[in-house]
């Protein structure tokens, strides 16, 4: 019985595809494609915050519900003036952004916070 012969060549494109089909996935979910093009405002207090990579979040419990901003990664915020300091359960927090395509889903992407009359942006380019 004659034995198999592996190609070299076979794993190691196994691999590759497998690197760009997870780092396509993760574009899509962090990049704009899931969120309407149009921007909202959302007011409400914070309920909670969890900051850090790759985008910080805040909870924030408005007129019709339960609502997450996405903000900006770590550098973004800082870039932006927003702290961890201005990110209180309790205080009061406007979000200007892009909501969810999906209509079910109480999520938006914030390009501008606006705290204390203070705002920060975090996507410059995208304020009007």
């Amino acid at each position: 019985m004659q034995a198999m012969r592996r190609n070299p060549f076979s794993s190691g494109l196994m691999l590759a595809f497998a690197g760009i089909l997870v780092t396509v996935t993760a574009m899509a979910h962090h990049g704009w494609g899931w969120a309407e093009d149009e921007l909202v405002e959302i007011s409400g207090r914070i309920t909670d915050v969890r900051l850090g990579n790759p985008h910080g979040e805040v909870d924030m419990q408005t007129a019709d519900g339960e609502w997450t901003a996405e903000v900006g990664q770590p550098w973004r915020n800082e870039r932006a003036g927003l702290t961890e300091e201005l990110l209180t359960e309790g205080a009061m927090i406007t979000v200007i952004g892009n909501r969810s395509a999906n209509e079910e889903e109480r999520l938006i992407k914030a390009v501008r916070v606006v705290i204390d009359g203070h705002n920060h942006d975090l996507y410059p380019g995208r304020v009007p």
